[in-house]
């Protein structure tokens, strides 16, 4: 079927005058089934597909043919959903000499600086603050001679990101001499899925410098496979490792794993993490005459689950160092499984393990000093390290929304890719639903442990999963369908709303005017918020006993209005989990407070409408 697309100048015309447009046709919906005097939401409508008639037409045919894969471009073109572009290779080899300042595409950069011989690399930024990064490296100074290599910067600050390094001054050759410096790797990234796979393996002589690896990260998955595997006489460095990471999983495989007079220096992994899952599988096992120092893993993290399998396993004549294993606060969990086991001829030193659980094993305590080992860890001392990860304003009390308050107000800036509704019609032929998993891969183009595979799967384990006690559930895709859900829990007589811009987020605010909506009583609402898919999806559930708000937001130093904002109070937490980030913030347990927050742009909320 061939596929013939309206032209940019087509689509404004058509979504004014046409009144089969997915626009028109909501508009024609929301009439028949709401039955308010209050003006349409213009949000809803806002998110109305942008596709003209002829296009939605058009691809719904082709989804009940099962042929929309064939034409995922030009559906994602179409539509303006968040689909990965299907890379292509490119930059397909660079000198040994070569300088280069900046790399922003979606593509594979494949060969830089290989089997060079003396000189310098520079390497300053790829991928600096770009959104929604699908990238990959293959090979930087490999097998090199003499050879000093600078990476600064690899995707800085970008959202979204899919991204692999495989090779850094690894040397199938062996690299010889010279220096290899990766500065940064995804500093600042939002939900992250990353692998970097080799770091100065086989390097011969040479001196190594990893700073800094996803520090800063929010969400997502991390993997460093191997760091200086088989070296010789090397002198390695690696300073941090997600530090300051907020809810990430991460996978560290090999550190000086078969070294030869090696002197590696580790200095911090998962520091002050916030419901971190770390795993660090070996660290200088099988090392000869090696000196080795690990200084910090996990600490000061906030409900962990961490693993740490292999320290100085089997190695000979090796000094080894491991400063502090502390596993923090607030329920974290711990398993360091083999520390110096199978030594010969070592000195190896733990000077702190404080944990919840247990060490497994820690071999030859005549030769092995251990400073100090705690199982208990108390979670009092630590409560103002833990609030940290509550951004201030993000939870408050309802005594807060008075007039004249000045409280923080958090980020609320939606951090999500633009996408719209699908049309109803378009929308029913597609697959939802994990027994069709194989199919909505392949209608997006899904490879297998790809990140769209992964925002496939977490969002149906999201929208399947079952209720809470009192919740009513239903994940939407099209205006209609939000619709349909929000008046089969309140009624046909509802309001949609949301909070008017971003203004205000980050910084203290002022309260002004207040209004408390169905005159301030208990009462229930639909809340819905984004989930991350090609297309706009939304999680709706029913909430009851909520007490719902509109409210001036002022300036705190000038008092001019800058905001109308919405909040809601939900006035019964008594089902709530004690680790939920509300309770930290406000230092109260389930039942014993309400919590209140605002919606936060492109979220909203359904209540019944006032008389």
């Amino acid at each position: 079927m061939q596929v013939v697309l309206a032209r940019p100048g087509d689509l404004l015309i058509d979504n004014i005058k046409n009144p089969f447009t997915p626009k028109a046709y909501l508009i024609r919906y929301w009439s028949q089934t709401i039955k308010t005097n209050a003006p349409q939401s213009e949000f809803l409508l806002s998110k109305a597909s942008p596709m003209t008639a002829v296009d939605a037409a058009t691809f719904a045919k082709l989804a009940a043919q099962n042929d929309l894969s064939t034409h995922l471009h030009q559906f994602c073109s179409a539509a303006k959903l968040f689909c990965f572009p299907d890379l292509s290779q490119s930059l397909a080899k660079h000198s040994s000499k070569s300088s280069f300042s900046a790399y922003q595409e979606d593509k594979n950069f494949i060969n830089y600086g290989t089997g060079g011989l003396g000189g310098a690399n520079s390497f300053k930024n790829y991928s600096e603050d770009q959104n929604v990064v699908d990238d990959s490296f293959r090979q930087y100074s490999r097998n090199s001679v003499g050879q000093d290599a600078r990476f600064s910067s690899y995707a800085r600050q970008g959202n979204l990101v899919n991204q692999g390094f495989d090779s850094y001054g690894s040397g199938g050759k062996i690299t010889t001499g010279g220096s290899s410096i990766f500065k940064e790797y995804t500093d600042g990234v939002n939900v992250p899925d990353l692998n970097f796979n080799n770091y100065g393996a086989d390097a011969n002589g040479r001196e190594q410098s990893f700073k800094a690896y996803t520090n800063n990260a929010n969400g997502g998955n991390e993997t460093f496979t191997s760091y200086g595997k088989n070296g010789n006489g090397e002198l390695s460095e690696f300073a941090t490792y997600g530090n300051n990471s907020n809810v990430i999983q991460s996978d560290f495989g090999n550190y000086g794993q078969n070294g030869n007079g090696a002197n590696d220096t580790f200095t911090s992994y998962g520091f002050d993490g916030n419901v971190p899952v770390n795993n660090f599988k070996v660290y200088g096992n099988n090392g000869n005459g090696a000196t080795d120092s690990f200084t910090s893993y996990s600490a000061e993290s906030n409900v962990g689950v961490n693993t740490f399998d292999s320290y100085g396993k089997k190695s000979n004549a090796e000094d080894a160092s491991f400063d502090n294993y502390k596993g923090g606060f607030n329920g974290a969990g711990s398993n360091f499984t083999s520390y110096g086991q199978g030594a010969t001829s070592k000195k190896v030193g733990f000077k702190t393990y404080s944990f919840l659980d247990t060490f497994k094993e820690y071999q030859d305590k005549h030769s092995i000093s251990f400073a100090k080992y705690s199982q208990s860890s108390s979670s009092s001392s630590h409560m103002g390290s833990m609030n940290k990860w509550v951004e201030p304003g993000k939870f408050f009390k309802e005594s807060m929304l008075k007039q004249g308050n000045v409280m923080p107000m958090p980020d609320i800036r939606d951090k999500m890719p633009q996408r719209w509704f699908l049309p109803k019609t378009l929308l029913s032929k597609l697959p939802f639903s994990s027994s069709r998993l194989d199919e909505m891969k392949n209608i997006f183009h899904a490879s297998e442990n790809s990140t769209m595979e992964k925002m496939i799967v977490n969002s149906l384990h999201e929208c399947e999963r079952e209720p809470s006690v009192g919740e009513t559930k239903r994940c939407v895709g099209s205006a209609e369908d939000m619709i349909d859900f929000a008046t089969s829990v309140l009624g046909n007589k509802v309001v949609v709303r949301t909070t008017d811009n971003t203004k205000g987020s980050k910084e203290d605010i002022m309260i002004g005017s207040v209004t408390g909506i169905n005159r301030g009583k208990v009462t229930k609402s639909v809340s819905c918020h984004q989930s991350l898919y090609p297309y706009l999806l939304y999680y709706c559930h029913s909430v009851p006993k909520v007490r719902v708000y509109e409210a001036d937001i002022m300036d705190a130093k000038t008092k001019v209005k800058i905001n109308h904002g919405t909040a809601i109070c939900h006035i019964d937490t008594s089902a709530w989990s004690s680790s939920h980030g509300a309770f930290l913030a406000l230092g109260s347990s389930p039942g014993k407070t309400e919590v209140c927050h605002w919606i936060f742009e492109n979220d909203l909320t359904w209540t019944i409408a006032d008389n």
